[in-house]
């Protein structure tokens, strides 16, 4: 039978090696008990081990990533918060791949996240015919990650009514849940291995704010945009590679042409030109996210529409899906980088003149 083909594969399944030679050589390191590595082999799993063959996967802020993995092995919940786009659901779930080998415990917060998704349902039908057994209860991610002692996943906390936010509260104080239907004394108990990672976007502060009984619950984690040009670069290259697949051989990435991208989403990011001019920074998300769709849509246009070779024209072409997306006002912002730090830029270079003309035809 021929493989089967998925879109996407958990952390846990495509570094799948990596946590095996991981296992392998944590022997000798203390293991937090219900934990399948070592505080030590999970920052090696995030942030790479050359010695054993285990690959970067985090770009940024290394002491973030050490502050992440000492807020996990206490009582409190972990809160990664920053702008969208700035891997905070990437490092969560390299984190619970890492800790628990699991990442799919996972609850998407959004305005309809009520309370069975946070604590449990029920199988009505069973319900009806056998009564409020376990059997018929349908347990949430947190109510499984509470039996099996694993890290739970809440993505977007803030987009979700207060009321709902603080139905964690007491499970995390007390890291029980109760269940009345079965009797007063029906009681889950968290398994050694519990916890909560939480992630929320600045800009959706005023949405939903946390209230401060939650927030003493968890240790709050800034992630902050990667600054380090290289860093940067490299990490959208890595990420081109690993959604291009077999297409990877078939296009041509030249570096400078990842370079422009990676200094424009820098510069529109920062509000400041490598040459310390001041530009408008658009309500846009410039996020590194962001650049790797934006490199990504560009190579399949050189694929399917050109000759294989990805240019920064295709680059420009792309740039407009993510910059309308909020503020009509980002055109003008977008213009003025254009005619004022582009064209200039154009005069010297073939590979800025080539994203200059093509982007005339848009921001015109």
């Amino acid at each position: 039978m021929a493989k089967q083909q998925v879109i996407r594969l958990s952390a846990e399944q495509r570094y799948s090696k990596e946590l095996e030679k991981l296992i392998k050589a944590d022997s000798e390191n203390n293991k937090p008990e219900g934990w399948v590595l070592s505080p030590k082999a999970v920052r090696q799993f995030i942030l790479g081990n050359d010695r054993l063959g285990i690959s970067r996967k985090f770009f940024g802020d290394d002491p973030l990533v050490d502050r992440s993995i000492v807020s996990l092995l206490g009582k409190q919940g972990l809160m990664l918060v920053g702008q969208p786009g700035t891997a905070k659901s990437m490092l969560s779930e390299l984190l619970a791949a890492a800790i628990s080998g699991d990442s799919n415990l996972t609850i998407q917060g959004t305005a309809g996240t009520s309370e069975d998704h946070i604590r449990y349902s029920w199988n009505y039908a069973l319900l009806l015919a056998e009564g409020p057994i376990e059997r018929a209860l349908v347990g949430s991610p947190i109510y499984q990650g509470m039996k099996q002692g694993k890290i739970v996943r809440f993505e977007e906390i803030t987009r979700c009514p207060p009321e709902i936010q603080d139905i964690l509260v007491s499970i995390m104080s007390e890291k029980q849940m109760m269940i009345p239907e079965m009797g007063a004394n029906a009681i889950i108990s968290a398994k050694p291995g519990f916890n909560i990672i939480g992630t929320a976007n600045l800009q959706d502060r005023g949405v939903h704010e946390m209230s401060a009984a939650l927030k003493r619950r968890f240790n709050f984690e800034t992630v902050n945009p990667i600054n380090n040009k290289d860093f940067e670069i490299e990490l959208i290259q890595r990420q081109l590679e690993q959604e291009l697949g077999e297409l990877k051989t078939q296009i041509v990435i030249p570096v400078d042409v990842i370079d422009l991208l990676v200094t424009a989403f820098q510069e529109l990011r920062q509000g400041q030109t490598q040459d310390g001019a001041n530009i408008k920074t658009p309500d846009a998300v410039m996020s590194t996210a962001e650049a790797v769709n934006i490199a990504y849509a560009s190579a399949l246009d050189a694929y399917y529409f050109s000759d294989g070779t990805l240019n920064a024209g295709q680059i420009a072409k792309q740039l407009i899906g993510v910059v309308l997306k909020d503020n009509a006002d980002d055109i003008k912002r977008i213009q003025f980088y254009m005619d004022n730090v582009v064209r200039e830029r154009a005069k010297k270079s073939e590979t800025w003149h080539s994203f200059y003309q093509v982007s005339k035809t848009f921001w015109k």
